[in-house]
């Protein structure tokens, strides 16, 4: 029988999100002990409550993560140094293994505890056993929840939300069904999303002439074993959706890797491998992760870009720019983490003595004013060859302005540019770019606190973050585990691989009656297939979003994206909801805030930056734990209405 006492919550999305919103209601209501009002959490998610849809645990294990075991966690593991309630279960995904290990973690499958016993911290886990972690967690939170407190999973979809009735909402799920609720938390995750017309145009060619176009999708939702062995694949994208192709196509279809005495990767195929042409704008991969003992490098340490220096703007009442202010903070430490790893481990490269230039590059970076730029130059002219220094803005695209003869000769490049990305990453610690690298990821959690809220204003968000910053630290910062480019670059030896330059065109070719790609940076060369695969995620847009329940509530005026202004003051709906600041609220079409809606994940893109990034295990919480704290202010908020309600004596009845 129902608690008609009882506060109803209603968590529409059951991944990491969802889950870390269920473990902070658990954790408060524990924290709150006997003062506790009754309180019954439904979970909304078609998938398995944890995992949710991305990190299945059915999926193929070649899929993995691009951070180490030492990285991520789904709860707060140091909970009692944030002034946050204590976790019920604090453990992170590295303690959860190490446990699991050691068997004192029950139910684990065969194909779990083999990875388990060759995974350590440095290592990088697969997807599927992260997603078992997730499941793990959301169970265990689950069976420590005090009494009066109980969790409902609703294995279906939400597709409609209806405001009145016996609570504030009705939540209507995909077989008709319906529950109430006082309270819904938004943790929605990755959405499926209309093409582009580019994308929609590709697509309609193919359904017009016998071809195969594979829109953005979820790694782990293709049918890879569509593709035909032998035959040209046209991929484009070499992010870590490519990496998740490539590998599904070779060793996921029998090759083997093998290293070589020289250390490289030799591939043997299988046969069964289709010719994969791959392109992306920079027309070279992400870089590899370095093989790191911690997350940051143990030798970078931010000496300008810090937390107290990026926070003092708004401490100030000053909307800082992030090209003029906050970019200068964080390519100083970039400078400083590579030349000081070049003079440690590369002093012979030198022609001054290392002491001497990183004084004088020291002073140089200290100066407050623009001049530091021209200072850090002179002192770098002055020791540094030129083959040895770094433009940090035009690792972005390290083959720009090269014109290459043919396809060999850009091949050839990049096969160049992948072996050198490998060596460094084997380097860790020693090599100068791979601890640059290591500066920027340092500095992209400060700025992460920086630009949250409103930090920046809308047009250098848009043009400066956004438009240019963001695209190199993903590039650079958020790649795949070092093995997998060593393992391109044997593929491209094999003849597996190939790429078609920088700056592509993708289109169908009416003549042929097939996909063509081609580059303007080589001439002469294109390539035509049957089959063209996009190497990316469905666009984060809650505006382009072809989910039910998003496009229920746009339509029904509930949510409404963020209208930002460009720098030439032309309104520009942006990839997120808007939002009150934290907890964050939905603001309704008319401008009303929607007290009891609550958003948390990717739909924040509006007013956070890294949405999809997971929580960093023993980071704070402000920082490189912001998820967490979004689910703790929107739990502590639901709670606290929770128990004034509650108390508040009831109506008096006239007659």
């Amino acid at each position: 029988m129902e608690n008609s006492q009882a506060r109803h919550v209603a968590v529409i999305g059951g991944g990491p999100r969802g889950t870390s919103v269920v473990e902070r209601l658990v954790a408060g209501q524990l924290a709150a002990g006997s003062a506790a009002a009754d309180l019954v959490i439904h979970v909304v998610e078609p998938f398995e409550p944890g995992p949710g849809h991305i990190w299945r645990t059915d999926q193929s294990r070649l899929f993995l993560m691009n951070t180490p075991s030492l990285y991520p966690t789904v709860v707060p593991v140091h909970s009692d140094r944030e002034g946050v309630a204590e976790a019920p279960v604090a453990l992170s995904f590295d303690d959860w293994r190490r446990q699991a290990g050691d068997g004192a973690i029950t139910g684990m499958s065969p194909e779990d505890l083999a990875e388990i016993k060759g995974l350590a911290s440095r290592d990088f886990p697969s997807r599927a056993l992260y997603g078992r972690y997730l499941a793990w967690m959301f169970a265990a939170v689950v069976r420590r929840a005090p009494s009066g407190t109980s969790v409902l999973h609703h294995r279906r979809e939400a597709v409609s939300l209806e405001s009145g009735g016996r609570r504030r909402w009705g939540v209507v799920l995909d077989d008709g069904s319906r529950f109430d609720a006082d309270d819904v938390v938004l943790a929605l995750g990755h959405l499926a999303a209309t093409l582009t017309p580019e994308q929609e145009k590709l697509q309609d060619a193919a359904a017009r002439h016998g071809l195969q176009y594979w829109p953005p999708a979820v790694p782990g939702d293709v049918a890879w074993h569509r593709l035909p062995a032998g035959k040209a694949v046209l991929v484009r994208g070499l992010g870590l959706n490519f990496f998740d192709a490539m590998i599904q196509l070779t060793e996921g279809r029998g090759g083997r890797f093998a290293v070589q005495e020289d250390g490289r990767f030799a591939y043997r195929a299988s046969g069964r491998e289709p010719r994969l042409v791959a392109a992306s704008r920079r027309g070279v991969p992400y870089r590899a992760k370095a093989s790191l003992e911690s997350y940051i490098p143990r030798s970078v340490v931010l000496r300008y870009c810090t937390s107290e220096r990026v926070l003092a703007f708004r401490a100030a009442g000053v909307q800082p720019g992030f090209d003029h202010d906050l970019w200068p903070l964080l390519h100083r430490d970039t400078l400083w983490a590579y030349y000081s790893t070049l003079c440690r481990y590369e002093p012979h490269a030198l022609t001054r003595e290392p002491d001497r230039f990183l004084r004088e590059l020291g002073a140089a970076l200290d100066l407050e004013g623009p001049e530091w730029e021209a200072a850090a130059a002179t002192a770098v002219g002055a020791a540094v060859p030129a083959a040895s220094r770094v433009d940090v803005e035009s690792l972005a695209h390290p083959l720009a302005g090269r014109r290459f003869a043919d396809g060999d000769e850009f091949t050839e490049a990049v096969l160049a540019h992948l072996e050198a990305d490998a060596a460094g990453s084997a380097r860790g610690e020693e090599d100068p770019l791979k601890m640059a690298i290591g500066a920027m990821n340092a500095g992209r959690s400060v700025i992460k606190q920086a630009v949250a809220d409103g930090g920046i204003s809308d047009a250098s968000w848009d043009a400066e973050l956004r438009g240019w910053f963001e695209p190199l630290v993903e590039g650079l910062a958020s790649g795949p585990p070092p093995a997998r480019i060593a393992q391109l670059a044997a593929l491209v030896r094999a003849g597996i691989v190939r790429f078609v330059g920088p700056s592509p065109s993708f289109g169908f070719d009416p003549d042929e009656g097939l996909f063509r790609a081609a580059s303007p940076w080589v001439p002469g060369e294109s390539f035509t297939a049957r089959y063209f695969v996009e190497a990316m995620m469905p666009a984060n847009r809650v505006a382009t979003s072809l989910s039910p329940l998003m496009r229920n509530l746009l339509e029904r005026g509930l949510v409404r994206p963020r209208t930002v202004m460009a720098e030439d003051g032309v309104p520009v709906i942006s990839a997120g909801l808007d939002v009150t600041a934290p907890p964050y609220r939905a603001v309704h079409s008319s401008g009303r805030v929607q007290d009891s809606l609550f958003v948390i994940g990717l739909q924040l893109a509006s007013v956070q930056w890294g949405t999809a990034i997971a929580a960093e295990a023993g980071a704070p919480l402000g920082a490189g734990g912001r998820t967490l704290l979004d689910a703790d202010a929107i739990a502590t908020r639901i709670l606290t209405t929770a128990t004034t309600e509650q108390q508040r004596p009831p109506a008096a009845i006239h007659a």
